[in-house]
């Protein structure tokens, strides 16, 4: 099976391993601001972050997908699979049976049923509201520097390791829900990179975390000169750095590198229309499928194991 990498490459217009896409990458594994600890939030989440939405992660090859009804689980369409291929949950094995594409979101359904699944969110979380980010892949890796400041971190080894952590939303337009990564988000900012693909975005409704996004990809690849070799980073701040051969300004306010998951909400009702699952009213939300739209990203993919 192929693997997304959302956790330790860059899906979402990043840096990624495999699909590119002008400008996004396919992510691998959250990497952290405030720290490189690799077993930092490996272990699920307490206080105001129990039960948001780790007892819901399972296995798909290398990376993870989410249940979301009796039969069914979701990920992302770009990190591939099978029918036949075994999705692992809570201990447990499923045999996939039938595949549903739309867009980058794929829902696999499965030969007997989950013991429990993710609520869906009926609404796209709004700006700056805090979401739970989860996937595996890479840890953090050497500083990025530019003009005597460090930006950001390359993505480092790939371990696999599934981790947590929180940020907050800076658009929703669209197909997807995006998020940046900065020094102001405590100690639990997280962000994309390969391995991450597939893996889920949690946001609070109705004081329920539900599921919101789908990791699709992050900016990059960048370089640290025009036509220099380009690599892929986590950057907080992208001043100094070149990405597909433009600069960008080292300017006195901080302009952090972003990343997209694919958002649920605009895609209720093809998800109701093709598997059985308990789907929440759209509300004012208005229901579109996603687009191609890779435009100025670097989608990228790693091989699942």
């Amino acid at each position: 099976m192929k693997a997304g990498i959302l956790s330790s490459a860059a899906r979402f217009g990043v840096v990624g391993l495999g699909l590119v896409a002008m400008g996004a990458t396919p992510a691998r594994a959250i990497v952290f601001y405030s720290t490189v600890d690799p077993s930092y939030n490996t272990t699920a989440p307490g206080g105001s972050y129990a039960d948001s939405g780790w007892q819901y992660i399972g296995y798909w090859g290398g990376v993870v997908g989410t249940p979301i009804g009796p039969n069914a689980f979701i990920t992302a369409t770009h990190v591939g699979g099978s029918i036949g291929d075994t999705f692992s949950y809570n201990g447990l094995s499923y045999t996939t049976t039938a595949v549903h594409n739309n867009g980058d979101l794929a829902v696999w359904e499965v030969s007997q049923p989950f013991t429990s699944y993710a609520p869906l969110i009926s609404i796209k979380p709004a700006i700056n509201a805090e979401v739970v980010i989860i996937g595996r892949g890479t840890q953090r890796g050497a500083e990025v520097t530019a003009n005597g400041q460090v930006k950001g971190w390359e993505w480092g080894a790939t371990d696999g390791a599934l981790r947590w952590g929180v940020n907050r939303v800076s658009s929703n337009s669209g197909s997807f829900v995006r998020f940046n990564f900065d020094a102001n988000g405590g100690a639990d900012e997280g962000f994309l990179t390969a391995g991450d693909s597939g893996g889920p975005m949690f946001a609070m409704e109705d004081g329920i975390w539900k599921l919101a996004g789908v990791h699709y990809g992050v900016d990059g690849p960048y370089s640290y000169s025009s036509g220099g070799s380009s690599f892929n980073a986590a950057l907080s701040d992208r001043g100094g750095m070149y990405r597909n051969g433009v600069l960008f300004a080292d300017n006195a306010a901080d302009n952090p590198g972003m990343a997209y998951s694919t958002s649920i909400a605009p895609n209720l009702s093809w998800i109701s229309s093709v598997v059985a699952v308990p789907v929440p009213e759209p509300g004012t939300v208005a229901l579109m499928t996603i687009g191609g739209g890779f435009l100025g990203w670097t989608a990228i993919r790693r091989r699942r194991n």
